[in-house]
């Protein structure tokens, strides 16, 4: 086992893989008591060598690892990167770039639904994860050798994983598609956390405007000062506190101290008085500024079949060419398209209009109709 703890041994690994071809990174994390997630290690392998990265250890300075990541010749390869990318946004206010996510090309390459990284490496090298240190408490130190080896794993098997995705990409001509969703993967934007929006997190089967104002925001101000203070959300204000609060919008702390997971001294102290400030600006908001209840589209008459041929012409296409579903539309999009030519879906756009989006304005259109021939489900085109 391999476990950098010194930034010199760092700098020296860092420089022997600036000229690979690529590298596999994953990371081992924990946030269960914190906003923003803690770091606790960065595994990656090299063509010849793999090492674990401590950035807990005393001293260790990271810059050589950032560096790295920053290297724009250096092709840096994960399996479902969405969280290890947050981390390093968060500590770095930058992205690796270019990036592949072997969870995404899996799903364009035919492995189904959000592939779990053991299935890939069963399937496409050969090799068997022990999962047993998997939900194990990476802060605390020492590491053990049993993790290290584990976390290790991680990324000495996903070389293999990568470089049969890489060529079954290129034998099916999929690598554009692939590189539309890097595109999104490393854009800021994915990563940016806006107050104003954290409300359209919470479940509420209310769609009362002046309810969902109150909602917003004492959710933005919940958002603000888990950052602040980097605690979970549900640490500084849990979701059913705060949505009877937004039943009931307290106008003093007697009232406020009535709700449930509220004590008096919460109420009486600054943050119930925050609290109170919340329901005050959102009772004074003008009719519109009121914000629009989230959900479902309400559909046309008679746009429901419409959805549920669309639906069919999904899973045909999909299963002729081995992609998976949940990456070119989701049921929400099936609607829209139904509802509207123009949707702002992006089964309407690039690849995925190619492969569904205009055989799915065709369909809507009477252009194409669908057929049982046999035991299979066949387009034919209509005069």
């Amino acid at each position: 086992m391999t476990l950098l703890t010194e930034t010199d041994a760092l700098a020296a690994f860092c420089a022997r893989q600036a000229d690979a071809d690529y590298i596999t990174i994953d990371t081992e994390f924990m946030r269960e008591g914190t906003y923003w997630p803690r770091l606790c290690l960065v595994q990656i392998a090299g063509p010849e060598e793999h090492a674990a990265i401590d950035p807990l250890a005393e001293g260790l300075d990271l810059e050589p690892l950032w560096q790295l990541l920053d290297d724009e010749s250096l092709l840096k390869v994960f399996h479902s990167a969405r969280q290890d990318i947050e981390i390093f946004w968060h500590l770095t206010g930058r992205i690796p770039h270019p990036l592949f996510d072997t969870q995404v090309a899996a799903m364009v390459c035919g492995f189904g639904e959000s592939v779990s990284y053991e299935k890939l490496v069963g399937k496409l090298a050969g090799e068997r994860v022990d999962k047993t240190s998997r939900f194990t408490d990476w802060s605390r130190r020492p590491l053990t050798k049993k993790q290290i080896d584990y976390a290790l794993g991680d990324v000495v098997h996903l070389r293999p994983v990568y470089e049969k995705l890489r060529r079954k990409l290129n034998r099916t001509g999929r690598e554009p598609w692939l590189e539309e969703e890097m595109a999104t993967l490393t854009d800021p934007a994915t990563y940016s956390v806006e107050p104003t929006d954290a409300w359209r997190r919470l479940k509420t089967r209310s769609t009362d405007p002046r309810f969902l104002a109150v909602v917003a925001e004492l959710a933005a101000w919940r958002e603000v000062e888990s950052q602040r203070r980097d605690l979970p959300r549900g640490r500084v204000l849990r979701d059913d506190t705060l949505l009877e609060i937004a039943a009931h919008k307290p106008t003093e702390p007697a009232e406020l101290a009535r709700m449930r997971g509220l004590g008096r001294a919460t109420a009486e102290g600054k943050y119930g008085q925050a609290i109170i400030d919340c329901v005050a600006r959102a009772k004074a908001l003008p009719k519109d500024q009121l914000p629009d209840a989230p959900g479902r589209r309400d559909l046309p008459v008679g746009t429901g079949p419409i959805v549920e041929l669309l639906r069919v012409l999904l899973k045909m296409r999909c299963e002729e060419s081995g992609v998976a579903q949940k990456l070119v539309a989701s049921a929400s999009d099936l609607e829209e398209i139904a509802a509207d030519d123009e949707a702002p879906v992006a089964a309407l756009h690039g690849w995925r209009r190619e492969l569904f989006g205009e055989d799915a304005l065709r369909l809507k259109h009477g252009r194409l109709a669908l057929a049982i021939d046999g035991k299979r489900v066949k387009l034919v085109e209509v005069a």
